[in-house]
């Protein structure tokens, strides 16, 4: 491992794969992005020069040998992407389990050469994978002593490299922020949850909902989180004594309240305090026996494990791919079996059997009662969403409630992105749990202006977690042309605080109220802006609410578009995205569709590179894979526009390819917002606003609010691994203000493994890989990238 202090770029050009041979096989149950994964393993492979060979039917495969390792191509991996499940096949195998099966397993790699092993599974596969590099060295002494392999063998396929990926939907694994699988479940529970949200307002019903989940509560509390259950059952975390009448009076308070659904999530390992489980069935009994509302259970079942696999994890799976073989390629005798993973926004190794260490300490504590301890062992990301939960989900009496007498404004700035609405719930709810009165502002600064401000209470919010768009209404308008009308308002509702959820306007716009202060003592409060806008621009901030939204319409439609294309064969699609100068969409799209290539403002492109591209485009068409796709950002270039580039490629390419082009448009702005969005809203918001009641009895001296300092107005932001609050007047030197994005963008580093993975020879800057860092040294305060 390098040390962290090593920061020259490093390119892996030196990383040569030349006679190496690395097999990837995957193992346990399945879920989607596992063929992403399998897709990156082959073609970085192949890039470094490997031999890459499939293991089909897992460890089943491996023992079995014969035609389930086979040596693959570039062309093997070809629209797979968009396919769920595992292409190569997974089996649970009895025969490795003995030594017998793995002196076989061994033989068979040997005979082909295979000494670098890549497992993508669940903590099961990659423990077998772990003990069978450990008896390496003896399975191969024992194979040569009963004459199946000579001497030679021995010494030239000594030492067994391992690498795994965790492909989990249950988001069980320690030491890893996401396992691939996990976004695209949550995506099945949500589209289910929302369906019978319709249903159940119909008719007043309440709705059990069993997810899966044995030994891990994971998928059930973010779908609690994502679609405001009014109860959520988790393994980790069982109710107090006596659950069942805090559960019924919750239930029938709601129900008084107008609220014409409830629904109850459970985890099928549910428990209670004494370790008895707590079934779906159960759960329903007790709500017809003590309430008489109409109950309905559904169990959603292996359908979670199905389906395409969500935008979040295919470039998950797809990075994981491309650093689990830069691992294998660095690996030395000396370094132990590692698990590739993801930490925020960045790739991270960890030893995999510290991970495993920790994840079987979880169920150590669950078994012995130690839930608490459980808690803190599945890690932070795990903690945030059960407070935020519990924060979120049970309104205290209002006896119960501290009264602050401070008032809070929430508005909308910009233009819609899916996850706001997500936000303002979460923002009212932890305002009115910290005392305070919190307004809506209709229609961003103009709506402000013209004194669209009314109070917003705790059940005006319910519901809005799965609405897209903007339920308060947003508008581009800044509020410079309407300080003096937005002060008057400020006092005449004795405004306290300000709540920005919003886009580039947004952060423009406390720029300009920040600039007034000097003017207007009514600007001189706490204010804070939560980032929220499909074009990912905002300074100071890796995400943005309404991205991944974004993102996952775009790679739906790709997924549509490359299927058109592939049934009319030699086809080429030129679509473009949105985003305005940031490029962030079309390249990050461009990775999770398999695009040939993305045309963006960030990376400046001329005739010779459109040119490269159709010359690659038609060298593509000679083999068995007739169609390409082609992202183009909106304001990449005034005069290569999208007909330009469409017409170019049309005439270059006559003969071999046709072309068409397709404008996503506004699109991308629309649909209920994804599980990340709904999440990330939620979280972010609901931490701006204990900010806000923090900054509010700091500044609060003689009977008034005043606050005028640059760390009053701030912008909360998820930087790498962290939430971080960032003065807004420290972030304008990071910022471009002509094209509207920062001068410095994280995901500028994938660009090359678009390219990679389609082909394009280039330079991939891997200095932040290869340090193996710890699973306890990871950071404990990291409010991670997962959601």
């Amino acid at each position: 491992s390098r040390s962290a202090m090593d920061h020259q770029p490093k390119f892996f050009e030196n990383l040569s794969g030349a006679g190496k041979a690395i097999a990837v096989l995957t193992s346990g149950g399945d879920a989607q992005g596992m063929n992403a994964a399998v897709r990156a393993v082959v073609r970085m492979g192949i890039y470094v020069n490997a031999k890459v060979y499939f293991i089909y039917e897992g460890y089943q495969g491996m023992v079995d040998g014969g035609d389930n390792i086979v040596e693959v191509s570039w062309e093997s991996v070809s629209s797979i992407l968009q396919v769920g499940g595992t292409v190569i096949g997974s089996a649970r195998c009895k025969s490795f389990r003995t030594r017998e099966g793995r002196l076989q397993a061994a033989f068979n790699l040997v005979q082909r050469g295979i000494t670098n092993l890549c497992v993508i599974g669940g903590d099961g596969s990659l423990t077998g994978a772990n003990l069978f590099r450990e008896e390496w060295s003896g399975l191969l002494e024992e194979l040569a002593q009963k004459g199946k392999i000579d001497a030679e063998a021995v010494k030239k396929y000594a030492y067994l490299n391992i690498v795994g990926m965790v492909g989990s939907i249950d988001n069980d694994f320690c030491g890893t922020d996401m396992t691939i699988g996990t976004d695209s479940a949550l995506h099945r529970i949500i589209e289910v949850v929302d369906a019978i949200m319709t249903t159940a307002q119909s008719h007043q019903r309440t709705f059990v909902l069993e997810v899966m989940g044995r030994h891990c509560g994971y998928l059930a509390l973010v779908s609690a989180l994502a679609c405001g259950a009014d109860w959520v059952f988790i393994p980790e975390y069982p109710p107090e004594e006596g659950w069942e009448d805090t559960m019924c009076v919750k239930l029938s308070e709601n129900r008084a309240r107008k609220k014409r659904l409830n629904i109850i999530i459970v985890a099928e390992g549910a428990i209670d305090c004494h370790n008895k489980p707590i079934t779906s069935e159960k759960v329903k009994d007790l709500v017809v026996q003590r309430l008489g509302f109409d109950t309905r259970v559904t169990i959603l079942g292996h359908v979670q494990r199905g389906g395409t696999p969500s935008a979040f994890d295919r470039i998950l799976a797809s990075r994981m791919g491309v650093e689990a073989v830069l691992a294998l390629l660095e690996a030395t005798p000396d370094t132990p079996a590692c698990v590739v993973s993801l930490s925020g926004n960045q790739a991270v190794r960890l030893p995999l059997m510290e991970c495993v260490q920790m994840t079987q300490e979880v169920q150590k504590a669950m078994d012995e009662g130690r839930f608490l301890e459980a808690v803190r062992l599945r890690g932070r990301s795990f903690e945030n969403n059960l407070n935020t939960y519990k924060l979120l989900s049970h309104k205290r009496p209002d006896a119960e409630l501290p009264k602050t007498n401070f008032n809070v404004a929430v508005l909308n700035v910009g233009a819609p992105a899916a996850g706001m609405n997500a936000a303002v719930r979460a923002a009212v709810r932890v305002g009115m749990t910290e005392g305070h009165k919190i307004f809506a502002v209709i229609d961003g600064f103009e709506g402000f202006a013209r004194g669209k401000i009314k109070e917003i209470s705790w059940g005006d919010v319910g519901g809005w977690t799965g609405q897209g768009g903007s339920i308060l209404g947003t508008k581009r308008t800044l509020p410079a042309k309407y300080l003096e009308k937005i002060a008057d308002q400020m006092r005449t509702n004795n405004i306290n605080a300000l709540m920005v959820i919003g886009g580039f306007e947004a952060y423009l716009g406390l720029l300009e109220l920040s600039a007034a202060r000097e003017k207007y003592d009514e600007f001189c409060v706490p204010m804070v802006m939560v980032p929220a806008t499909v074009s990912n621009n905002v300074p100071g901030s890796d995400f943005s609410i309404g991205a991944d939204t974004a993102l996952n319409t775009i790679t739906d439609t790709c997924d549509r578009i490359k299927q058109s294309a592939s049934g009319t064969k030699r086809r080429v699609f030129i679509i473009e995205t949105m985003g305005g100068y940031c490029g962030y969409l079309a390249n990050m799209g461009a990775l999770a569709a398999g695009a040939d290539a993305a045309y963006i403002f960030e990376e400046q492109f001329d005739i010779r590179e459109l040119q490269a591209n159709v010359e690659h485009l038609t060298e593509k068409m000679k083999t068995s894979i007739q169609r390409g796709l082609v992202l183009r950002n909106e304001n990449c270039n005034e005069n290569y526009t999208t007909d330009f580039i469409y017409q170019l490629y049309s005439e270059e390419g006559k003969g071999v390819f046709d072309c068409r082009k397709n404008v996503l448009g506004h699109m991308q702005q629309g649909g209920a917002p994804s599980p990340f969005d709904r999440n990330f809203g939620t979280k972010i918001s609901a931490k701006a606003m204990q900010w806000i009641s923090k900054k509010l009895k700091e500044t609060y001296r003689k009977g008034k609010v005043f606050a005028n300092t640059d760390d009053s107005v701030c912008l909360l932001g998820m930087r790498r691994r962290n939430l971080v609050f960032q003065p807004v007047a420290e972030l304008k030197s990071e910022t471009d203000f002509v094209h509207r994005i920062p001068k410095e963008q994280w995901w500028l580093k994938l660009r090359p493994l678009m390219k990679i993975l389609a082909k394009y020879k280039t330079s991939y800057d891997v200095s932040d890989s290869g340090q193996l860092e710890h699973v306890a040294m990871l950071p404990k305060e990291a409010e991670t990238g997962a959601i």
